[in-house]
């Protein structure tokens, strides 16, 4: 069986069992403390899964060193996107993937212990590498230590270097041109998942301006999620997408947050909701505000 979205704790142990092509992805991190999450992974993570890294395996060098400072990284390693958290290109990704040993013929499942908002990096750049068998381990690890599953510590035995093969995208990718190209047109609906003194500008923690978009909705990613720590169901997340939009069409969505990352727990909510798969603007407002001649909003 092919999981695309989400998986149960249970579903994930009678997967293990079968015996299925699987590999686990542990994605935990923190924003503030870059080395946290790895330090988790080792003290406690599903057998068997990898690492990934938001900053190393999950997102672009931003420059490489030049003789008169930083320049922008060109050829292979330039990346898909602007912002604080660039993506990788495409075959760069694909690179890492068959380093961690990656196959296309397998089903992937990501999880954090931070409310979906890393794992979903992965999920999302999964399908744009045009791999559509991942899935969100729903819960995360707390719910996987819940239904009894087993945890390892320390690192993991290395596996064997494979060759994925990267197909057509089944996401899609939004730039910043484009979004301020179609800035107030009813074919772009902007959705900013950042919590909301920072949409509104009244705080700015991480990037050098405050506020959002023009005309962007705000809806903090963790309304996703419910008070067992896992997606709030199907018909809750349709009647609360359906209320923010207000009659707007749902395949106009582009989803943003603060540098791309913790956009996509809405953007899953909106495809479990039965919404369809919307766009994704992994600059994001770190990209955005990064030049002064674009608009800003506050309030």
């Amino acid at each position: 069986m092919n999981y695309t979205t989400l998986i149960s704790a249970e579903q994930l142990q009678a997967l293990k069992d079968s015996g299925q092509p699987l590999r686990v992805f542990d994605c935990s991190f923190d924003l503030t403390q870059p080395h946290a999450g790895e330090e988790q992974y080792l003290a406690s993570h599903i057998p068997g899964a990898v690492y990934a890294h938001l900053d190393t395996a999950l997102s672009a060098r931003h420059g490489v060193p030049g003789a008169h400072g930083v320049i922008t990284a060109s050829g292979a390693d330039a990346p898909a996107s602007g912002g604080r958290h660039p993506l990788p290109n495409r075959e760069r990704f694909a690179t890492w993937l068959s380093s961690v040993g990656f196959a296309n013929g397998m089903q992937a499942v990501v999880y954090d212990r931070n409310g979906a908002n890393y794992c979903g990096r992965l999920w999302w750049m999964l399908k744009w590498a045009g791999h559509n068998n991942v899935a969100v381990l729903d819960g995360g690890l707390q719910a996987w230590q819940a239904a009894g599953g087993a945890v390892n510590s320390g690192e993991e035995p290395a596996h064997f270097q494979t060759n994925f093969k990267l197909a057509p995208a089944l996401a899609t990718l939004v730039d910043g041109q484009t979004v301020a190209v179609q800035l107030g047109r009813p074919a772009q609906t902007l959705i900013d998942a950042r919590a909301t003194p920072r949409f509104k500008g009244e705080v700015e923690p991480l990037d050098p301006v405050a506020g959002h978009i023009p005309g962007a909705l705000n809806r903090p990613f963790s309304q996703n999620i419910g008070a067992d720590g896992k997606f709030k169901a199907a018909g809750e997340l349709r009647a609360e997408f359906e209320a923010l939009l207000g009659g707007r069409d749902p395949a106009s969505v582009v989803h943003h947050c603060g540098s791309g990352v913790s956009a996509i727990p809405n953007l899953i909510g909106m495809e479990i909701a039965g919404l369809g798969r919307s766009s994704l603007y992994a600059g994001s407002w770190s990209d955005w505000c990064s030049d002064p001649a674009r608009p800003v909003a506050q309030g």
